[in-house]
């Protein structure tokens, strides 16, 4: 048994407590979805009518000296809403607040967020079209006239005093705009509308977030990403994270586009972007259907999921990339669905359209 130095056994303790309370980070810090995420416009990768657009809206506004008109941004998820909010708050150099739909419970939350605003502040409410129904018609007259009525004291009493608010800015995000209702949706003084991304946008995003990333791609490593992605950016900086960790045990300096593949076949991600349960949709309407018509319900208890997911997540998808097709009599698989399995298509497969 070796003895140590009192004194110094105790310093070597004290110094290994204070690493395990410090909340400075132990060797190198990991890099945040926050900082993946360009803080300025100009540095916004994709949707160029779109940014034209914003550019000019925000210009306009800081020349008139006052807080833009509220926004609405509209599109499928990932394609970049929350980034161009946080874009919008620091081109205006404004304080952002941030909030969903969901998390708006009662009428009193909202009231309280839109109290405590600031001049020229922006609020953020993502998922707005899941605002209950009385906040809803609260938000209605604070984006109008910028005021709220309190509600003192309950029944024959109560009595509604106005609060006046500071002029500010609402960004709302949605992936459902028609279930906005309309009065609320007339309130937006701009609405962008996001569509998904072509290969060559998503192939610069990814190289841009490789580059944040410390991640060394080698030339078409990139290309062979983008095609994988499902037009989407979330997607594919999460690709790229996953063909990093690749990269990692595989002590690989350089990500080749073989390494790509060899690294997303493992997670079960086809060079057309399709997964585990796109595949098994595709194969219980072609295998099990004879190629279709198919309903809903059964192709998802064919494939082992809710039918909900199968329509939001996986039809979408497959029906813009031409695999899919939707019939008054049910889902039909393509011909380019059946030549992607390796099958021989049916003859009268085109006539099923």
């Amino acid at each position: 048994m070796v003895e140590t130095n009192g004194p110094q056994s105790n310093r070597g303790a004290d110094e290994q407590s204070l690493r395990m309370i410090s909340s400075e980070p132990i060797g190198n810090e990991p890099v945040s979805d926050e900082e993946l995420r360009p803080r300025a416009l100009e540095g916004f990768i994709g949707q160029p009518l779109l940014k034209a657009q914003l550019q000019l809206f925000l210009d306009a506004a800081r020349k008139r000296d006052v807080p833009p008109d509220h926004i609405l941004l509209a599109g499928p998820p990932g394609l970049g809403k929350t980034t161009l909010a946080m874009i919008v708050a620091n081109e205006l150099q404004v304080p952002i607040r941030v909030t969903s739909g969901p998390a708006i419970q009662h009428a009193g939350d909202l009231a309280s967020i839109l109290s405590s605003l600031d001049e020229g502040e922006v609020l953020f409410i993502d998922e707005i079209h899941r605002l209950p129904r009385p906040a809803e018609e609260l938000l209605y007259i604070a984006m109008e006239d910028f005021r709220v009525d309190v509600m003192v004291g309950k029944g024959p009493g109560a009595s509604s005093i106005p609060l006046t608010l500071p002029r500010f800015t609402v960004i709302g995000a949605t992936t459902r705009e028609g279930m906005l209702p309309s009065p609320l949706r007339a309130r937006f003084g701009f609405t962008a509308h996001l569509d998904f991304y072509p290969h060559e946008e998503l192939e610069r995003l990814i190289e841009r977030s490789a580059g944040v990333l410390g991640i060394n791609l080698a030339s078409g490593s990139a290309r062979q990403l983008s095609l994988r992605s499902r037009g989407t950016p979330r997607i594919a900086n999460r690709l790229l994270r996953r063909v990093r960790d690749w990269a990692i045990v595989h002590d690989l300096d350089e990500i080749g586009p073989d390494d790509v593949q060899a690294a997303l076949e493992l997670y079960q991600i086809d060079s057309e972007g399709l997964d585990r349960l796109d595949l098994a949709v595709l194969n219980a309407i072609v295998k099990n259907f004879d190629g279709g018509p198919v309903g809903l319900n059964n192709l998802s208890a064919m494939v082992g999921e809710e039918s909900e997911t199968v329509e939001t997540v996986c039809e979408p998808y497959l029906v813009r990339e031409g695999f899919l097709v939707r019939t008054p009599k049910g889902r039909v698989a393509t011909e380019k669905a059946w030549q992607h399995l390796g099958l021989v298509p049916k003859d009268d497969v085109n006539k099923l359209f």
